[in-house]
């Protein structure tokens, strides 16, 4: 990444935040909670990044869904998280001589072969990875939001421009959609920087924590640090919400990924925006006073 640190009183704001009695998003999330990401579908009940994690998050009644895109041999957009198809699908059953079987050396075609559900139980067998467009379709039928991660952009040259051009295609890039129903994330700063400088109406987030001192820099070009719910802190989050974003409102954080109720409430009471998640149902719970079976 390249991140340039700017001089401005960060510790002067971040002895602020720590000394603030409540965080701007506390405020907001009073009675309401933190909005809760479903981490790759409702992953805790039905196989990651599958139409059926899709349909089992809307079940739960979750809104956001969270998932991974990468790019096939043949230039398709799937929707998988690791590199490797090894982990999440028969792929070493039905290609045993292909190790070790990363997503960028497969067509489109290939992939719509493998299986990705039985390993996670026998009801989900024949479960398919969805290539972007269904993934979309599958949520626009449910009237859902996307957190979409562009993943390992650095292995895909160009994908940034190519899942624009996919979303905007399936309708995903009009006002209804970028007003309040995507976001796009990456752990790159630079993929961050160029679907900003691409589609500056388009809501960004940078997966990380990056040093308050950093925060100015990437106000230009996200409008959310998205850090793992361990690295973080009341000050911090405070810190992140006093920047004004490059689409002129307040930055955000989502935390992830939290799956246990106690860490859920510790995790809102830190003044977060969203918690991802895989067990979507128990953090809604824990966080908005709701029961939950599987607490």
């Amino acid at each position: 990444m390249h991140a340039r640190a700017v001089a401005v009183t960060t510790t002067a704001l971040l002895g602020a935040a720590l000394l603030a009695p409540a965080s701007r998003a506390q405020a907001s999330h009073e009675g309401a909670g933190p909005v809760v990401i479903a981490h790759r579908g409702a992953s805790a009940y039905a196989p990651e990044n599958t139409l059926a994690a899709v349909d089992k998050a809307a079940e739960l009644g979750i809104d956001w869904v969270e998932n991974d895109v990468q790019r096939t041999r043949d230039g398709e957009l799937v929707v998988i998280h690791d590199e490797s198809l090894r982990r999440t699908t028969d792929v070493e059953e039905v290609y045993p001589d292909r190790a070790p079987w990363q997503v960028k050396d497969f067509t489109a075609a290939e992939i719509a072969r493998l299986d990705a559900g039985s390993w996670f139980g026998a009801a989900y067998a024949g479960a398919r990875v969805p290539t972007l467009e269904q993934f979309v379709a599958r949520l626009e039928r449910h009237h859902q939001k996307l957190l979409l991660e562009i993943k390992s952009p650095e292995l895909y040259p160009g994908i940034e421009h190519e899942t624009l051009k996919v979303l905007g295609n399936e309708g995903w890039l009009d006002r209804r959609h970028v007003s309040g129903r995507l976001i796009v994330q990456s752990f790159s700063a630079d993929s961050v920087r160029t679907v900003h400088e691409l589609k500056p109406a388009v809501k960004t987030g940078f997966l990380g924590t990056p040093p308050v001192s950093d925060l100015p820099a990437y106000a230009e070009f996200t409008d959310q640090i998205n850090p793992s719910h361990d690295s973080l802190s009341l000050g911090y989050v405070s810190a992140v919400q006093a920047f004004t974003g490059p689409r002129g409102r307040p930055m955000e954080v989502f935390a992830w990924t939290v799956d246990d109720a106690a860490d859920a409430r510790v995790t809102a009471g830190y003044g977060v925006d969203g918690i991802i998640t895989n067990r979507p149902d128990v953090v809604r719970a824990a966080t908005h006073g709701e029961a939950s079976d599987n607490e």
